[in-house]
């Protein structure tokens, strides 16, 4: 392999395959990139063999190859050579090695042999169709907020996503994660060919990558490709292709009430702005805000004994019976930040039942919200 490119155009690539790659690992080639010279490109994939990254960009191949090089530093060397630079890499030698070269600069790299890295890629894939980019970015934002972090329920460390049977209104394709304290279930339109493909749970390490990666510039869709045990995505130079939680997902609609008969709307921008005042003395995590609602609107509270109490009024419009009820601030905060609308809804039934809120005049997005006795 000989070949030169920009050193932007290598760092940007670097840089979404060194965040796959774990520090430490027990498998050395797990430590390293493939780098693939063919063409006009480079090529670059890493893996930590549940989730698969590979991009490439623009470079001058004088003779194709392939090798594998350490990632991360790979991508602390060139992070660190001049804006400007042109980076050559060399690895003709045979020995072992790749000579980086940049200016003045010489580095020696220890490579091992390309046939040692792993291929996610690989298998046959049951169903395949083009995903809105748009839609990616409402699924990682609208969503992954809920996924869970207890390893022992590990079926609930993921984002669900499946194609919602025919004969419902929309039509559509769901995505889906709780932690059992919240839920979030959003519906999209459904692509063509996604009808009937299996129920798969994307896990976190996968959502999370699409959070760093997923932009509006470039394509408008994503290739999907899905398998019952994994799913690729590809955009651009960009390929994504992870292994899926081998699980059973809950049976979520359960636990979405359809009976909460109260309902209050609220300017949203004024209600997240009097719950971030009222969470001032809160002194910690978890705490409950307690909401007194009537038809004149909203009045929260928290009270902390150690620090003091703080109260903050709303005006809204309640359809329905006054109560009193409380939820953890963080996570109420938490969701007046996902649902960016001027107007929203709240359902309600008794204190001790889940909650619904939605973006005012429209269901796509609807999140549960269990109480907290206050």
């Amino acid at each position: 392999m000989r070949l030169t490119c920009e050193r932007s155009a290598l760092l940007k690539a670097l840089s979404v395959t060194s965040r796959i790659v774990e520090r430490r690992n027990t498998i050395p080639i797990l430590s390293n990139a493939l780098l693939t010279a063919d063409g006009k490109r480079l090529t670059l994939r890493a893996t930590n063999l549940d989730l698969e990254a590979s991009t490439a960009c623009a470079a001058e191949v004088a003779e194709p190859g392939t090798t594998t090089v350490p990632a991360q530093m790979l991508r602390d060397i060139v992070g660190k050579l001049p804006e400007g630079a042109t980076v050559s890499l060399d690895d003709t030698d045979g020995n072992g090695r790749i000579m980086l070269k940049a200016g003045r600069s010489r580095f020696q790299i220890g490579t091992l042999p390309a046939g040692d890295f792993p291929d996610l890629q690989a298998g046959e894939m049951s169903h395949r169709f083009a995903w809105p980019v748009a839609d990616v970015l409402r699924m990682v934002t609208e969503t992954s907020f809920a996924i869970s972090s207890e390893e022992t329920r590990y079926y609930l460390n993921g984002v669900y996503l499946h194609a919602w049977p025919d004969g419902d209104h929309h039509n559509g394709l769901r995505t889906v994660a709780t932690d059992g304290h919240k839920l979030s279930r959003l519906t999209l339109p459904r692509p063509e060919g996604a009808e009937g493909m299996p129920g798969i749970i994307l896990p976190r390490k996968l959502v999370e990558e699409l959070k760093k990666v997923v932009t509006t510039d470039g394509a408008a869709f994503f290739q999907v490709a899905v398998s019952t045990s994994k799913i690729r995505l590809e955009r651009d130079d960009l390929v994504l292709t992870s292994k899926l939680i081998d699980g059973t997902f809950p049976d979520y609609q359960r636990v979405i009430p359809t009976e909460n008969g109260n309902r209050l709307t609220l300017a949203r921008a004024d209600f997240a702005s009097a719950l971030d005042r009222v969470k001032t003395v809160s002194g910690g995590r978890g705490r409950a805000v307690k909401l007194d609602i009537t038809e004149a609107g909203v009045t929260l509270s928290q009270h902390n004994p150690d620090s003091g109490d703080a109260t903050d009024e709303v005006d809204g419009e309640l359809d329905g019976k006054p109560l009193s009820i409380g939820f953890n601030g963080d996570y109420l905060a938490e969701i007046l930040t996902v649902l960016d609308a001027d107007a929203i809804e709240i359902a309600l039934g008794d204190p001790g039942s889940p909650t619904i809120l939605t973006r005012k005049n429209s269901d796509d997005l609807t999140i549960v919200l269990m109480p907290m006795r206050v």
